[in-house]
């Protein structure tokens, strides 16, 4: 059976970003287990979950898989987990990401594995694309230098934090996402004028946010051979 990997925020991930492709993958006969940095419950962003943000159909949707879908409440600790057991692994988005996923030498490792060795794919969500700043492959290079990539952009992150980079919780932003992968060699395009976007070089696929969940679950079955 096509196995996949969800790498999840304890620090806030965006719900539709991480239970979409979730659902999608399952729905098609996926197995999927779920990891996060400290193998403890992941917290969910809870401006995705409110129905002011992103509508009451989906708010409904995401909050049942978050509170109730078995493997989003026990996931394993990052430190015990090989990419190479997996046929994907995922890594959803969310500002969360930047103050743990994107930071943490586990994620960094299956990041690196997934994509460099033959048989398992990468899918890199949103603000988790920033992981790809720090990933570093097998010479030391930068794992996504020359790579083509989309991911949260600028001109977003303008319309969240204020003057000073602070989010509407009053933490502050440590980074932009476009900022850091493009300082690294990325080839960066977010497709600002496509309602979804999302970019696949070899086995690296990345995805830009909320609306481009689906579309990246779709792309990623397809690169599986799932139908």
């Amino acid at each position: 059976m096509t196995s996949a990997l969800f790498v999840v925020s304890e620090e806030g991930y965006w719900a539709e970003e991480c239970i979409e492709p979730l659902q999608t993958l399952s729905d098609a006969g996926v197995e999927i287990t779920v990891a996060t940095p400290s193998g403890s419950k992941p917290v969910v962003d809870e401006r995705s979950t409110d129905p002011e943000n992103v509508g009451e159909e989906t708010a409904e949707r995401v909050r049942d898989a978050h509170e109730n879908d078995p493997r989003l409440q026990n996931p394993e600790p990052l430190a015990t987990i090989d990419a190479g057991d997996y046929d994907a692994v995922v890594f959803p988005g969310g500002h969360g990401t930047e103050w743990d996923v994107n930071q943490d030498r586990d994620a960094r490792r299956l990041l690196r594995d997934a994509v460099e060795n033959e048989g398992t794919k990468a899918l890199v969500v949103c603000h988790a694309v920033g992981l790809l700043a720090f990933t570093r492959d097998s010479d030391d290079g930068f794992l996504v230098a020359g790579r083509d990539v989309t991911g949260f952009p600028n001109e977003w992150e303008e319309d969240i934090v204020d003057d000073y980079d602070r989010m509407p919780d009053g933490r502050k932003l440590p980074y932009w996402v476009e900022d850091e992968v493009r300082a690294v060699g990325a080839n960066w395009d977010a497709q600002l004028d496509a309602d979804a976007s999302v970019r696949t070089d070899g086995d690296l696929l990345t995805a830009r946010g909320p609306e481009s969940s689906h579309a990246a679950a779709k792309a990623l079955l397809d690169a599986l051979g799932v139908e």
